[in-house]
């Protein structure tokens, strides 16, 4: 076998990332003894007038490194494969970048490539491992570097980092917590490459994979059908976006969209004993208005109730529940959904 221990310099390194969880990878690879060469990057796509321009954080990182930024529309045009092969790299560290490395692009790298993935894989393999994990209601998660395939998130892992989630933890919180995880786990694992433990990588068991697929507009939509918890979890995991949301049709015959913005789970039983809160409610159908005050609303779910305490109309600000009962009358025995 060649080889392949850690230069002096430390190894010739390309990252390749497009968003914020990958900045804390990046300044952890340019602090240390190996060399970034350059970024490759997704390009911005146009924007309408009324559009916000992209944001790429990378970008900004490696101009404030003066590294050379890469643009291709596709990492496997033989444009991109040039361009890599001029590089001499010793390995690809992708995190956020949004394609899918062949095997022949795999192959520019002397050692291959690495992947920064923000699940506990073989779980949640897929684009949104943070919101799925979340979703279901799991209690806990991490980061995982794997040597790369060309099969999604497939290949060994050589770093894995474990960690609770919180109970009220959002994603935007999470996903926060596992950059800075991962940075951790990408030097553990660069580390090893460096040193020629080329096999050191736990192959995954492709029967425990389960799917994280990027997240579509519909998934936000509440089924008033399901738990308390679950349309709580649904609330904390769909942040920032879609946002979990339900419909409501006003006095005048409006029917306007609602995001959840911050909700609380409750037990019918525990609520009964309240005067003339949800008498004879236990029965109602989900997604029934059970109660309702000045700085009250609760929702029957499925075996329970969801009280909301704050929310977003369509195009207005976010709002307590009190500053939007004040402009919007709803009444008990009414239905969202």
């Amino acid at each position: 076998m060649p080889d392949v221990r850690l230069p002096r310099s430390g190894l010739r390194l390309i990252v390749m990332g497009t968003g914020p969880f990958a900045v804390p990878m990046f300044r952890a690879v340019l602090e240390s003894p190996h060399r970034v060469l350059g970024l490759v990057t997704r390009p911005d796509r146009p924007v309408h007038r009324r559009e916000r321009a992209p944001v790429n954080p990378m970008r900004d990182v490696a101009r404030e490194h003066s590294l050379e930024v890469f643009e291709p529309e596709s990492v496997n045009s033989p444009e991109a494969k040039a361009w890599l092969h001029n590089k001499a790299v010793d390995l690809f560290m992708v995190c956020d970048y949004g394609q899918i490395l062949s095997r022949e692009t795999l192959a520019l790298a002397r050692l291959g490539g690495i992947n920064l993935h923000a699940s506990l894989l073989p779980k949640y393999r897929g684009a949104a491992p943070i919101n799925w994990a979340i979703y279901h209601g799991e209690t806990e998660t991490g980061v995982t570097v794997i040597h790369m395939t060309p099969q999604l998130d497939a290949g060994p892992a050589l770093a894995q980092k474990r960690t609770p989630i919180g109970p009220m933890e959002t994603a935007p919180e999470l996903e926060a917590r596992l950059a800075q995880l991962g940075a951790i786990a990408v030097l553990e694992a660069i580390d090893l490459l460096a040193q020629g433990r080329q096999d050191a990588g736990i192959p995954q068991d492709p029967k425990l994979a389960t799917k994280a697929p990027r997240l579509k507009k519909e998934d936000g939509l509440v089924e008033w059908s399901r738990s308390a918890n679950e349309i709580f979890d649904q609330v904390r995991a769909l942040q920032p976006w879609p946002n979990t949301f339900t419909f409501v049709t006003t006095s005048d015959g409006q029917r306007l969209q609602l995001s959840l913005e911050k909700v609380t789970p409750l037990q019918l039983s525990h609520l009964l004993p309240v005067p003339g809160a949800l008498a004879n409610q236990t029965d109602s159908q989900p997604g029934t208005i059970v109660d309702v005050a000045k700085n009250r609303l609760i929702v029957k779910c499925g075996p329970d109730a969801l009280a909301i305490d704050s929310l977003k109309p369509a195009g207005k600000r976010a709002m307590t529940i009190d500053q939007f009962l004040c402009g919007h009358a709803l009444h008990r025995g009414e239905k969202l959904g």
